[in-house]
C-alpha cells in the first residue's frame, strides 16, 4: 500500500513540473561579436533577479522558469561593452533576442583620480586574492590611479602615496631608498604586483620607474591573511603594491619629454596595439629614460626602464598574460647633513647649502631590478574561475657611500665643545645583496556563487615562495676629517692611493615558505554581510649549511559589514599577524621563546555618493604586539651595559588611530582627494623603552589634499588646473630606551629630539589641443619649504626644495 501510494505522489509531482514548465516562459538568443562571429561564456543577466546563464561555444543561450513580466536582460565579457534589451513575456512564451557586443578599445574609457568608476582596480586581488572592489573589502584599501600620478607628475613611490592619509616617509637613506611607514610601523613591504621583490626584512624599500606603473594601492593594517606572516619590521602597518601596464586591448600611444631643475631629462614612450582581427592578441611596450634632477652639487643620476607584456585570450574563457620589467639605476648618495647638538639632545639640524656635499663624487648606487610575471586565469562558469600565477624577481644592489662619524671632545683644539661640527670620514659598500625571489600562487574563486539564498564570494588557494638571499660583506675604509662648517676642509674627490675593499664575510641563506589561504564574504541578507578567512603558513630558512626547523602559524580574519543605505556601510575586522623568531631566541634556561603575535581590531565607514563619483571613508584601528621577545640586559661594576644573552617575554606596542578619506569627482570637471591621519602609537608595559614613548619617526598628524579643475568648454577647453599640500607632523627621531638598556647605540635613558614638521605645496596646470598634443607645467614645494627625514641620527636629508618642470605629451 505504501509503494503505491509513494508512486502516485511522484507521479502528480512530475505532473506539476511538467505543467510549470510548459506554463513558464523563457528567453533565449545569441551573442555575437562586431565581427559576426559568436561569444562563448558570455554572461547573460536578468537584472534584479537570480535568473542567469552563459553561452555555449556557438554564442547560443536559454534562460527557462521565468514568470510573466517585464524584465531587463544584460549581455557581458571582459573587453566588452555590456548590452540591454528590454523583453516583455506572456505566460508559456519563449522570447528570442541577438546581442552584437563591441569590443572596448573603440570608446575611451573615463578614469577617475581612483581608477575606474564601479571596477575593481586591475590586479588588486594580487594582494587580496578576493574580486571585490575597495568598498567591499573589509581591509583599508586606497588605490592612486595612473591619471593622478599622471597630473601630479610623481616620479617616485612616496610621491604617489602621499595621496594616502598615515603613509609617510621613514627615511630615504640617502635619497636612494624610499622606506615608507604606516600606523607607527617602520618600513612596509613595497610589492610590485603583489610580490616582494627585495626581502630586506628593514623595509628600505626600492627603487622603481613611475613610467610602467599603471596604479599603486595601499593595504593598511595586517595582511598575514593573503601575504603570509609578518616578517618585516612593518608588516603589521600595511604594505604598498606597485601595479605595472599591461594590454588594455587598446590601439594608443604615446611619447613625451620632461624636463626641469638641476638638468632633469626624462623622455617616456607608451605603445600598445591589437594584433589580430579576433581581438585575441595585444601587445604593450613602455619605457624611460631619466638624467639629472639632484638639487645638490656632485651628484648624478641615470636611469634605464623597459617594461613589455602581451596578452592572449585564446577563446572567450581564458587570459594568458607575460610581462617583464627592468630598470637600471646609477645616481648619487647624498651623505645629508649633521646634527650640531653636543650630546645629541637637542634639535640643531645643520642647514647644509645645496652647493655644499659632504660626501665624494664617487658615492653611487649601481641597482639592476627584474621582474618577470606570467597569469593565467580560466572561467569554469560565470560565477567561479581559476587563476595561477608564477612571478620571478632578480634584485641585485651594491653601493659605495660616505660615513660620518663625531670626533670626540678635544677643547684644545676646539673641537665639538660648543656643537659637532668635526666629523671622521669613511667609504664603505651600501647594503649589498642579491635578492633572487620565486613565487607560485593557484586559486579557485567563486563571484556571488549562491547556496540555498545564500550569496558567497570565496576564495581557496595555496602559494610557495623561494627565497635566494646572498649578502657580502667589507671593511670601511677611514679617509680623512672634515669640519662641516668649513667648506675648504671638505674635499668631493677620493685622494689617490685608496686601498681596495677586502671581503669580510657574508651570509648565503635561502628561505621556503609554503601558504593556503580561505576566504569567503558571505552575504545574509541586502544589508549584511559576514566576512571569514584563515590562513596557515610555514616558514623555514637555510643558512650556512644549516637548516632551521619548519615554523608553523595560523593566522585569521573575521569581519561584518552592514549597508545602512544603498552606498554607506560600515564595518568591523579583527585579524592578526605573525611575527617568526628563530630557534636562537632563548630565555635564561635556554628555551626558545617561539613566534610573536600582533592582534588587530578595526572598525569604520566606506561610503559612496553622488552615484559612486566621491567616497568618503572612515577607519579606527588598534593594533598591540604583546608578549614580545625582548633582549635582556646587565650592568656591569663600571657601569656598562652588556647584553645577557638570552630574552624575556614582555611589553605592549600599542597603536590607535584615525583615518579619513574623501577621493573622487565632486562635480563633473573637479576632482578631489583629501585625507587626515592621527597615530597614537606608544610603547606600553615595556623593558626596553619608556612607558608612553612613541616609535621613532611617528607622527600624530598627517594631511593631505590635492584638487583638479578642467574647462570643458569654451576657446580654452581641456585647460586643466591642479594644487594639493602635504603635511607631516613632528616625530621624534630616536627611540627613548631605559635605564640599563643598550639599543642601537643610543645612549639609556636620553629623551629624543622631535624632528619639526612640514608642509609641501605643489601646483600644476596642464592643457590638451589639437586631439593629440598635451602640455603640462609642474611646480613642486612652492614656497621653498626646509623639512628632514631621517634614520635615527644618520641619513639627515633634506626633502627636495623648489623645483620646477614642464612636459610635452604627443598621444595617437
Amino acid at each position: 500500500m505504501f509503494k503505491k501510494f509513494t508512486l502516485i505522489c511522484l507521479c502528480i509531482l512530475f505532473t506539476q513540473l511538467a505543467w510549470a514548465q510548459h506554463r513558464s516562459s523563457a528567453i533565449q538568443g545569441r551573442v555575437l561579436q562586431e565581427n559576426g562571429q559568436p561569444l562563448a561564456a558570455a554572461s547573460i543577466v536578468v537584472e534584479n533577479t537570480s535568473f542567469g546563464t552563459v553561452t555555449d561555444e556557438n554564442g547560443y543561450f536559454k534562460i527557462i522558469h521565468l514568470p510573466a513580466g517585464t524584465y531587463q536582460v544584460r549581455a557581458m565579457m571582459l573587453g566588452f561593452n555590456s548590452f540591454i534589451e528590454k523583453v516583455e513575456l506572456d505566460k508559456g512564451e519563449t522570447e528570442t533576442i541577438g546581442f552584437n557586443l563591441k569590443t572596448k578599445s573603440n570608446e575611451v574609457t573615463q578614469v577617475e583620480v581612483f581608477g575606474i568608476r564601479d571596477k575593481q582596480p586591475e590586479k588588486l586581488d594580487a594582494i587580496t586574492r578576493l574580486p571585490l572592489k575597495p568598498s567591499e573589502q573589509i581591509q583599508s584599501i586606497s588605490v592612486i590611479s595612473e591619471k593622478l600620478i599622471e597630473q601630479q607628475g610623481a616620479l617616485t613611490v612616496i610621491e604617489g602615496v602621499r595621496n594616502v592619509p598615515g603613509v609617510y616617509t621613514y627615511a630615504t637613506y640617502g635619497g636612494v631608498r624610499e622606506s615608507i611607514s604606516s600606523r607607527g610601523f617602520r618600513g612596509i613591504p613595497t610589492l610590485k604586483n603583489g610580490v616582494r621583490v627585495m626581502t630586506d626584512f628593514r623595509g628600505s624599500g626600492f627603487s622603481t620607474d613611475m613610467q610602467g606603473v599603471e596604479s599603486v594601492q595601499v593595504l593598511k593594517g595586517a595582511s598575514a591573511i593573503t601575504m603570509g606572516a609578518a616578517t618585516d619590521l612593518g608588516g603589521p602597518g600595511g604594505l604598498v603594491n606597485i601595479v605595472t601596464k599591461t594590454p588594455k586591448f587598446e590601439n594608443a600611444g604615446s611619447v613625451s619629454l620632461r624636463a626641469g631643475s638641476w638638468g632633469l631629462i626624462r623622455p617616456t614612450f607608451d605603445i600598445q596595439r591589437v594584433v589580430d582581427k579576433d581581438n585575441k592578441f595585444a601587445v604593450r611596450l613602455n619605457g624611460a629614460y631619466e638624467n639629472g634632477g639632484k638639487f645638490r652639487d656632485h651628484m648624478d643620476n641615470e636611469s634605464f626602464y623597459i617594461n613589455p607584456s602581451v596578452e592572449w585570450r585564446p577563446n572567450a574563457r581564458s587570459t594568458l598574460t607575460l610581462e617583464m620589467d627592468y630598470f637600471k639605476e646609477e645616481q648619487g648618495f647624498d651623505a645629508g647633513t649633521v646634527n650640531l647638538s653636543v650630546g645629541n639632545k637637542e634639535n640643531l639640524i645643520y642647514d647644509l647649502p645645496s652647493e655644499r656635499f659632504l660626501g665624494f663624487e664617487s658615492d653611487k648606487t649601481d641597482v639592476k631590478h627584474t621582474t618577470y610575471a606570467a597569469r593565467y586565469k580560466y572561467d569554469l562558469t560565470n560565477n567561479l574561475y581559476l587563476r595561477a600565477a608564477f612571478f620571478n624577481s632578480n634584485y641585485d644592489a651594491d653601493g659605495i657611500r660616505s660615513g660620518l662619524s663625531a670626533l670626540k671632545a678635544d677643547p684644545a683644539k676646539g673641537i665639538n665643545t660648543d656643537q659637532v661640527n668635526w666629523y671622521r670620514r669613511s667609504i664603505s659598500h651600501n647594503s649589498t645583496r642579491e635578492d633572487n625571489s620565486t613565487v607560485l600562487q593557484f586559486d579557485l574563486v567563486g563571484r556571488k556563487v549562491k547556496t540555498g539564498g545564500i550569496n558567497h564570494t570565496f576564495q581557496v588557494g595555496a602559494d610557495y615562495r623561494y627565497i635566494d638571499l646572498f649578502m657580502p660583506t667589507f671593511n670601511s675604509i677611514a679617509i680623512d676629517q672634515i669640519n662641516v662648517l668649513d667648506p675648504s676642509t671638505v674635499s668631493n674627490v677620493l685622494p689617490e692611493n685608496i686601498p681596495a675593499f677586502e671581503r669580510t664575510g657574508g651570509t648565503q641563506s635561502y628561505d621556503y615558505r609554503f601558504g593556503a589561504t580561505f576566504q569567503d564574504v558571505i552575504q545574509l541578507t541586502n544589508w549584511a554581510r559576514v566576512y571569514g578567512g584563515v590562513r596557515y603558513s610555514t616558514n623555514k630558512t637555510k643558512n650556512a649549511g644549516e637548516t632551521s626547523a619548519t615554523s608553523e602559524f595560523w593566522n585569521p580574519l573575521a569581519g561584518v559589514m552592514f549597508t545602512v543605505k544603498d552606498g554607506i556601510n560600515i564595518f568591523g575586522s579583527y585579524t592578526n599577524s605573525t611575527n617568526p623568531r628563530s630557534a636562537s631566541v632563548v630565555d635564561a634556561e635556554g628555551n626558545p621563546l617561539g613566534a610573536e603575535r600582533i592582534d588587530q581590531f578595526e572598525a569604520g565607514i566606506k561610503s559612496e555618493w553622488l552615484n559612486d563619483r566621491l567616497r568618503f571613508n572612515l577607519t579606527l584601528y588598534k593594533i598591540n604586539n604583546k608578549d614580545m621577545n625582548l633582549q635582556a640586559f646587565m650592568v656591569d661594576e663600571n657601569g656598562t651595559v652588556l647584553p645577557t644573552g638570552y630574552y624575556i617575554k614582555g611589553g605592549n606596542d600599542e597603536r590607535k588611530g584615525v583615518e579619513v578619506e574623501l577621493t573622487g569627482r565632486v562635480l563633473e570637471n573637479l576632482e578631489v582627494v583629501m585625507g587626515y591621519a592621527y597615530i597614537d602609537a606608544e610603547y606600553k608595559e615595556h623593558t626596553t623603552f619608556v612607558p608612553g614613548s612613541a616609535p621613532n619617526n611617528t607622527p600624530k598628524h598627517t594631511f593631505n589634499a590635492y584638487a583638479s579643475y578642467t574647462l570643458l568648454n569654451g576657446a580654452l577647453k581641456g585647460l586643466n588646473f591642479g594644487a594639493g599640500a602635504y603635511y607631516l607632523g613632528e616625530r621624534p627621531y630616536n627611540d627613548w630606551t631605559q635605564p640599563g638598556v643598550q639599543y642601537h647605540n643610543i645612549d639609556p635613558n636620553t629623551a629624543p629630539w622631535n624632528n619639526k614638521a612640514y608642509t609641501i605645496v605643489n601646483a600644476q596646470v596642464g592643457y590638451d589641443f589639437l586631439k593629440h598634443w598635451g602640455v603640462r607645467a609642474l611646480f613642486n614645494n612652492i614656497f621653498d619649504e626646509v623639512g628632514y627625514d631621517a634614520y635615527r641620527s644618520n641619513f639627515i636629508d633634506r626633502i627636495q626644495p623648489r623645483n620646477v618642470s614642464g612636459v610635452v605629451t604627443y598621444r595617437f
